[in-house]
């Protein structure tokens, strides 16, 4: 079921490796048939069975980045904890690259759960998944499929297909500019058949303009500095294909939340650009759930999206209520 990857043998993360927990690289294969290739984090001198936490996420970001951090962290604490690359982007397989699909997305997390499940030292009943950014609405769509996963925490949400069909704070929300989106992106799929290539998007625009946005400071202050940068991650560099995220515009992966019976907690920053996605997918998972009781909304004070990447310097990441969630409901 596996093929065969290069893996990076060198400690190679934003993040300073813990004298904690014990560290190694491990390869897993998704339903697709695609090799997935993730750093397992183990809590130094473990016994017994444990409970484990899969985590991916930021989109467009690597396991060395975000993601590692977090896993790194909630095994400090005394989880197991798997951080992977999705399908088509870091060390994982998958070609053409740089792809990406809510449907083999979303695959990616239960792949990351199938593993978690048949390891010696982990309690298969007390399985978790994180997601970040736009992992954090695959996570909502993981945790509404898949009934193994007992608690999900979506850190600084995206909806990716909100995002896709709707643009922005939702200004190109008509038929008139989906249209005229579609349109580009076919063209454009005509001009890679004939290069037999597909063209980059491009990542995160450097150098800044002066007049940029404040949510792209906000990640040119992540992905393009010390802080954040890796080779290997997307927003870091060239970015996802141009036609990369086309299916995300007609397949709303939050169509059944509101049916989630697992824990759900929902941070985002305040003072995120990003915040309305979570505030409007906790207030549809919630609406008419009989399941609702173990769903929470936290809003971390003056926080901003990459805020809650790494902290931002301020210690934004609330690991404190991360490890209470998981241990009350991964019990």
């Amino acid at each position: 079921m596996e093929n065969t990857l290069t893996l990076t043998n060198e400690w190679d993360k934003t993040f300073p490796k813990s004298d904690k927990v014990d560290h190694k690289k491990v390869t897993f294969p998704n339903r697709y048939g695609i090799t997935l290739a993730a750093d397992l984090y183990t809590p130094k001198n473990a016994s017994g069975k444990l409970a484990a936490i899969a985590v991916c996420g930021p989109f467009g970001a690597v396991k060395e980045q975000a993601a590692g951090l977090y896993a790194q962290t909630m095994a400090e604490r005394g989880f197991l904890t798997l951080a992977f690359d999705p399908s088509f982007t870091g060390e994982s397989g998958g070609t053409p690259r740089y792809m990406a699909s809510p449907d083999i997305n979303t695959e990616d997390f239960q792949a990351a759960v199938d593993f978690l499940s048949v390891q010696d030292n982990v309690d298969a009943e007390k399985i978790g998944i994180i997601g970040i950014c736009g992992w954090g609405g695959m996570a909502l769509n993981t945790a509404a499929l898949d009934t193994r996963v007992k608690a999900t925490a979506a850190m600084t949400m995206y909806d990716m297909t909100r995002v896709n069909a709707k643009g922005y704070f939702d200004a190109e929300d008509s038929a008139d500019a989906r249209y005229e989106k579609k349109k580009a992106l076919n063209a454009q799929r005509i001009v890679d058949f004939k290069a037999g290539t597909y063209a980059l998007g491009g990542g995160v625009v450097d150098p800044l303009p002066d007049d940029a946005p404040f949510f792209v400071k906000d990640y040119y202050d992540y992905y393009k500095t010390q802080r954040g940068y890796h080779p290997r991650s997307l927003n870091s560099n060239g970015g996802w294909n141009v036609t990369g995220c086309m299916s995300f515009l007609n397949q709303p992966i939050l169509q059944y939340a509101n049916e989630i019976r697992s824990a759900v907690l929902v941070v985002h920053g305040e003072k995120a650009h990003s915040c309305y996605f979570s505030r409007d997918a906790y207030a549809a998972m919630v609406k008419d759930n009989p399941y609702a009781d173990n769903k929470e909304l936290l809003i971390i004070p003056d926080a901003v999206h990459t805020d809650l990447y790494d902290g931002g310097g301020k210690g934004a990441i609330p690991f404190d209520k991360l490890e209470g969630f998981f241990r009350e409901h991964l019990n």
